[in-house]
């Protein structure tokens, strides 16, 4: 590959935690950074995958709230360890968007970032987030059915999409977990040779 796409990897860093900044913990780094997440916020993060288990782990570590949601007990108990506040499963959960509204006194997540490309999930993370919320979708394919007036125009909500990030992004994740010691290999639950 080109020596200018590359990024020097902080020597307190693995391999592992690398190999998760150029993919899912850096996709969840550039979405939290599109959000303009601040500590004083409360953020819905549909889906504990590796993307969103990172973005829950940054986002704790930034002081945010985190609500987090998957139909997994598994990955609900894994959020909890990276830091979330409140665990949803919207297998289990009648109402998911009421749900968040009574975490939050009523009002709604601050933000809301889709990981799980669920149009279902999609939809609710519009619709949990207050008057003047943003939602962001980085979870691939599928679609989303949402009622304009409702769901976005009276309530001024912000809708952000978020793929990809810039080499300068990766250095700045790459520091930022590298100073505050986020141990991003515990993300990693199992390990196989190239053979496998």
């Amino acid at each position: 590959c080109p020596a200018d796409t590359l990024v020097s990897l902080p020597e307190e860093l693995s391999f592992e935690t690398g190999a998760a900044i150029s993919c899912g913990t850096g996709t969840a780094w550039g979405a939290l950074h599109r959000l303009n997440l601040q500590a004083d916020h409360t953020i819905a993060i549909f889906g504990q995958g590796p993307v969103g288990l990172s973005a829950t782990q940054l986002a704790a570590s930034m002081g945010a709230r985190v609500i987090a949601l998957d139909v997994s007990e598994q990955r609900l108990n894994r959020a909890k360890e990276f830091g979330a506040d409140v665990l949803i499963n919207p297998k289990t959960t009648e109402n998911v968007v009421q749900a968040i509204k009574d975490a939050t006194s009523g009002r709604g997540a601050h933000l809301s970032l889709d990981c799980s490309s669920s149009p279902q999930a999609r939809q609710q993370a519009v619709q949990c987030v207050r008057t003047w919320g943003k939602a962001c979708f980085v979870g691939e394919g599928d679609n989303v059915t949402l009622n304009v007036s409702n769901d976005i125009l009276r309530r001024q909500v912000t809708i952000i999409g978020s793929w990809t990030f810039s080499t300068v992004g990766q250095a700045e994740c790459a520091r930022y977990i590298a100073e505050r010691g986020i141990d991003v290999d515990k993300l990693f639950t199992r390990k196989w040779k190239l053979e496998q």
